[in-house]
């Protein structure tokens, strides 16, 4: 089977392994999710990740944060520019995810940035996913 839309595919392993309540979830490897995740990390929606590069492809094993009551601290992943309909933002047209609660991400020519990252850096670029 040809993965259409690999972002897609590591949104939603994400937002089922965390609904199942499962400590990690492996995904395979690529240079953009690898990307998205390490942003995912910084901006504390998830534990930690592990890098391996073995295999054809290697994979991201995804250590995901759950709160006191054992609810996953990502609550939504939503996925915006599709492959059959990229969608781009100009620096000025950046959107706010939940009221700054949540996150935008997008790739820029200054690679993968939150949207408040973009920002600072007056950059516009495809907007890939919020997540809150």
């Amino acid at each position: 089977m040809s993965m259409t839309d690999p972002i897609a595919d590591l949104l939603t392993r994400i937002r089922n392994a965390s609904q199942a309540r499962h400590p990690t979830v492996v995904v395979p490897r690529s240079k953009i999710k690898l990307e998205l995740v390490k942003i995912l990390k910084q901006e504390g929606f998830i534990e930690g990740f592990i890098d391996v590069p073995e295999g054809p492809q290697g994979q991201i094993k995804i250590f995901l944060r759950y709160d006191a009551a054992n609810r996953g601290v990502i609550r939504g992943l939503d996925r915006v520019s599709k492959p059959g309909c990229r969608k781009y933002v100009g620096r000025d047209e950046i959107p706010r995810v939940r009221n700054g609660l949540g996150l935008a991400i997008l790739t820029t020519p200054k690679g993968v940035l939150t949207g408040q990252q973009a920002l600072h850096a007056g950059v516009g670029g495809e907007l890939l996913c919020y997540v809150w």
